[in-house]
């Protein structure tokens, strides 16, 4: 191993294995930096390092805040289960599927919320999250793969952001390092979940089987009733 990769937040492989580094085939000049290379099939990779590099920087700066001074924002699902997780073990606040309007911009919502930091999984979607973030003056630490535009973040960390073993790797990371920076671990101690906790595809069978199975069971009620 070298010294390089003994510096990195996880194994390389388990890097790797989560696909962290492929991108897409189209690239944007924001993210030109962060590109190591291009495929014979047009994928762009994200240079491991700059992306291990760039999480490190989100965990200090995270860590300056408590976790209800915290807001997480992932519309797509496949940032679900990872921040459910995450927010099981720090306490860190998240908000999964749509994003409720108003709620940073609006003072006499009942859910209106004053984080001092906001976090997304992708610009895009979660772009509403990012514009009420701006006009508030909040900063926004953003996951963005090499399609996005980093417009009004202040931190970009380069990743694949459409994986759901890619999201879950890194806010396995950003569990495991906030809780230790809070002394919620010892520097040496291992959560009590582990990547797969964050990352395992079953999680969404059983939950789209149980959505399906509730749906044929209410079905079957109104059969029954007419």
């Amino acid at each position: 191993m070298t010294q390089e990769e003994e510096n990195l937040l996880i194994d390389t492989n388990d890097y790797l294995k989560s696909g962290i580094h492929i991108g897409t085939k189209f690239k944007t000049k924001y993210m030109a930096n962060f590109i190591y290379k291009t495929r014979p099939d047009g994928l762009s990779v994200l240079n491991l390092k700059l992306i291990d590099e760039r999480i490190k920087t989100a965990i200090n700066f995270l860590s300056r805040y408590a976790p209800e001074e915290i807001l997480i924002v992932s519309r797509r699902e496949n940032g679900w289960k990872a921040l459910k997780q995450l927010h099981k073990l720090t306490g860190i606040n998240v908000i999964t599927g749509r994003y409720p309007p108003g709620i940073l911009t609006n003072t006499n919502l009942e859910t209106y919320t004053e984080p001092k930091v906001i976090f997304v999984c992708d610009p895009w979607p979660d772009k509403n999250a990012v514009e009420d973030a701006a006009k508030m003056g909040i900063p926004v630490i953003g996951l963005c793969d090499t399609n996005n535009q980093s417009n009004n973040l202040d931190l970009v960390v380069p990743c694949n952001n459409k994986g759901k073993k890619s999201i879950g790797v890194v806010f396995y990371i950003i569990a495991r390092e906030y809780m230790r920076n809070k002394a919620l671990l010892r520097s040496d101690e291992e959560m009590p979940l582990g990547i797969d906790d964050f990352t395992e595809e079953w999680f969404y069978f059983f939950l789209n089987f149980f959505n399906f199975f509730n749906f044929f069971n209410f079905l079957t009620i109104i059969f029954i009733k007419f």
